[in-house]
């Protein structure tokens, strides 16, 4: 079986290790900055690592698809100049935003392009 795209082993394990029966990995990348250590895509959910949770905890969250409202390219640029030149999405889940910073563009553009097949098709 081939592996999905990601960033560190033991993310991508992580996930594994969570997964439903039949649940298929598309895709997990490593995060910056504070809060989110990782995003992954799964054919059935967003999952996401919380290191900002209360108490110093970590938190690992499951976000069905049909819960996610929008899901949003964060840029500091105008439509003038490369829209999709940012490494920052925003899924917003019932009013909340989470907000996830990739190291790299193309990192940013594939989870913003699954999450956005998923709401389309689903």
């Amino acid at each position: 079986m081939k592996s999905a795209p990601h960033d560190k082993p033991e993310q991508l394990r992580q996930i594994q290790d969570g997964l439903l029966e039949g649940e298929q990995i598309q895709a997990v990348y490593d995060c910056t900055g504070a809060g989110t250590g990782f995003v992954g895509v799964t054919d059935r959910r967003l999952i996401l690592q919380d290191k900002s949770f209360v108490g110093k905890n970590v938190a690992i969250t499951s976000i069905p698809f049909k819960q996610i409202r929008t899901v949003s390219i964060v840029s500091n640029k105008s439509w003038a100049g490369s829209f999709f030149s940012s490494s920052s999405v925003a899924i917003d889940v019932g009013g909340t935003s989470h907000i996830a910073e990739f190291r790299g563009q193309d990192k940013a553009r594939h989870i913003h392009n699954l999450i956005l097949w998923h709401l389309i098709n689903n």
